[in-house]
């Protein structure tokens, strides 16, 4: 979750590894670090909370040196402080480290048994300490850093430097990611593309137990077992200017806006418009041939693959299951032969769905992956990844990776329900032709920004709220709720609308707002009993809606937001726009950190 690059080569390291930090901040904020070799010697600066912390130390004492590590931490054993910041080290070496050490207990009381004195309260200091036991007994760099990383048991990506030798990195992983980039006469380390884009396109990926040896004139690449191997180098898509605010106010802003551009550039891949028809990529299995689909992911894209569940059972008629990624493994559920495993992740390095694709594979399923990050390890270990194309993104608080994750299972779904034969081509071309005119009405949701401002006024200043839906839309109440928390840090919870007068109903008062989500449709009528209970209770209602039920919803709902009236099985990818706006809106008004909200990190690389 935390997020480390490094750099040896010509020019000096601390600006370029700053910039790479500032890029990998959205993995984690707790606290921040660089150490370089200044003539050789190890020198360090670390500062806890946010990188500008870090980087007024830097102004006033510089790090000089051209070889260099950098971490900005998402806390996990010990307290954000600067005594607890990467990196660590000693006087021989410095390490930084994204993971978690499960036997860390164990290797420092063996490491102080033998004379190593430890200064934080971190699982990660013992790799550095290990290292320099290693050292002592007079071994190399490259056979000290290896006889450590054998020792380690958990999830690690790492980068180290030793003193007395510039020119010198070396990184592994295992269980959580790590690329090497390629420049000229100099080489980098870090967490993703991401950090490295403004430095090199040329990035190596390396697999899981790998370690790397780099100078700069190149890297080493070797097995868990020391093993010399091969990894290709590629180019990737990434340009520095992909980050940039322009001109919003956050990250959150300007992702909210990229919506229309993104969908229609997930469209673009999988969709003919000529013909009205879903294009979907060679697979090694036969969609007819699949007996169930087994759906997994965490966060906002549990609730993407929800929705998901819905569009597949209803369309292609395929049985699904769906279980949140941390619980699937430890459920042991039956998995027949004839299923499909569907990944949903937005940085392809979730840790636990991760770790569930590689359960569904033992158990013999293909696995289908829905990625934003399409170089991901979830990528290189999945059948077939079908990218979402939303492309970087900042701000903590998923926007556009959530929706053009519908946008892809809308377009499987019709794949599937068309091999199916579940389909008719009518309805095809009329799903197609809503998905083709999804872009533009998204455009239309952006009009409605002071009328959500209106509403933000109204939910900003409670401290509960209930969110309600059915169908296909209940997720998206979900995904509400969630937002709302993530960037408010307001209570909210979302009920399916037909559940409240099975308990929740009895929270309802003029202090708890009341948010629906309800487009006309074939459910339109049911949800419009349930508010109207909700209403003689003295609810106060906030209704989302579209053109058609807007005139039926203001006897009783206090404010009522109308989006344009769309095929009811695209509706929860344009409907969810405007709830991500008001928790935004929502947040901006409470002051809060709206990119990077407390106790939260973008990727989840750690269980």
């Amino acid at each position: 979750m935390c997020g480390i690059c490094g750099v040896t080569g010509h020019r000096q390291a601390t600006p370029i590894i700053f910039e790479g930090l500032r890029r990998l901040e959205y993995r984690g904020y707790d606290s921040a670090g660089i150490a370089t070799l200044d003539e050789g010697q190890i020198r360090r600066q670390r500062a806890p909370g946010k990188l500008d912390n870090l980087g007024k130390i830097l102004e006033a004492r510089p790090l000089t040196g051209t070889t260099g590590i950098g971490h900005t931490r998402w806390a996990t054993h010990g307290a954000p402080t600067e005594n607890n910041a990467h990196p660590h080290g000693t006087g021989r070496v410095a390490i930084v480290h994204n993971g978690i050490i499960e036997n860390f207990e164990a290797l420092r009381s063996e490491l102080e048994a033998s004379g190593q004195v430890f200064e934080t309260e971190t699982d990660s200091e013992t790799i550095a300490r290990l290292v320099d036991f290693h050292l002592q007994q007079g071994l190399s760099p490259k056979e000290a850093a290896f006889q450590a990383i054998s020792r380690l048991e958990g999830a690690y990506a790492l980068a180290m430097i030793f003193a007395g030798h510039d020119g010198l990195l070396i990184g592994a992983r295992h269980g959580a990611p790590l690329a090497v980039g390629y420049g000229e006469g100099e080489m980098f380390l870090g967490s993703d593309s991401l950090a490295l884009a403004p430095l090199t396109r040329r990035i190596a990926y390396l697999e899981d137990g790998d370690r790397a040896v780099l100078t700069r004139d190149g890297a080493e690449f070797f097995n868990e077992a020391g093993e010399a191997v091969a990894r290709p180098v590629q180019t990737t898509a990434l340009v520095a200017g992909a980050i940039g605010k322009d001109g919003y106010r956050h990250y959150m802003e300007k992702e909210l806006h990229e919506h229309p551009l993104v969908i229609g550039q997930t469209l673009q891949r999988l969709i003919d418009p000529a013909r009205r028809r879903v294009v979907l990529p060679d697979m090694p299995f036969d969609p007819a041939e699949v007996s169930r689909a087994v759906i997994t992911a965490c966060g906002s894209a549990f609730y993407a693959g929800t929705v998901g569940r819905y569009w597949l059972e209803s369309v292609a008629r395929l049985p699904v299951d769906i279980d949140v990624a941390s619980e699937l493994r430890y459920r042991e559920p039956p998995l027949m032969p004839g299923s499909l495993g569907l990944l949903i992740s937005q940085s392809g390095e979730t840790a636990d769905t991760l770790a569930a694709l590689r359960s569904l594979k033992r158990a013999g399923l293909p696995i289908l992956s829905v990625l934003n990050v399409e170089h991901s390890t979830m990528a290189r270990e999945s059948a077939v990844v079908l990218g979402t194309a939303a492309g970087p993104e900042i701000s903590v608080a998923s926007t556009k990776a959530f929706t053009t994750q519908l946008t892809v299972l809308a377009c499987l779904s019709i794949g599937f329900g068309r091999a199916r034969g579940t389909l008719d081509e009518k309805r095809e071309e009329e799903l197609v032709s809503a998905l083709i005119d999804l872009p533009a009405r998204a455009t239309e949701a952006f009009l409605l920004g002071e009328e959500i401002r209106r509403m933000a006024e109204v939910v900003a200043e409670a401290r509960d709220i209930l969110y309600m839906a059915r169908g296909s839309l209940f997720p998206i109440a979900q995904e509400g709720a969630l937002k709302l928390k993530e960037i408010s840090y307001i209570h909210a919870e979302a009920y399916a609308a037909g559940e409240m007068k099975h308990g929740p109903i009895s929270l309802i008062d003029r202090t708890v707002p009341v948010i629906v989500t309800v487009p006309s449709g074939p459910l339109f009528e049911k949800t419009l009993s349930n508010l109207q209970e909700a209403k003689a209770r003295g609810g106060r209602i906030l209704a989302f809606t579209d053109t058609e039920g807007a005139p039926r919803l203001k006897a009783v709902a206090e404010q009522v937001i109308a989006l344009p009236r769309v095929d009811t099985f695209v509706a929860p990818i344009l409907q969810v726009i405007p709830l991500q706006m008001l928790a935004y809106e929502v947040a901006v008004r409470k002051g809060t950190d709206v990119d990077q909200p407390r106790n939260l990190a973008k990727s989840v690389t750690v269980e």
